[in-house]
């Protein structure tokens, strides 16, 4: 399963599932380098930072600003 870290609570990371609805998960759990806005894969306990992807959304995001600048 594909999450979106949404923002961070304290010791909380908010998670967007595909179907928006949110997913509570401890910080420790996650990759140490994983922000907000990051795209991480959740395969039964395992959880791992969908780099590429984390990376796509960005450039994404920034094409979107960049447009409504202009």
């Amino acid at each position: 399963m594909k999450l979106t870290i949404d923002r961070f609570e304290g010791d909380i990371a908010v998670c967007e599932k595909s179907d928006r609805t949110m997913l509570n998960i401890p910080r420790h759990k996650l990759p140490l380098e994983a922000k907000e806005g990051d795209i991480l894969i959740l395969e039964g306990e395992n959880i791992t930072l969908d780099v590429t992807e984390s990376q796509k959304r960005r450039e994404e995001i920034r094409k979107r600003v960049e447009r409504l600048w202009k």
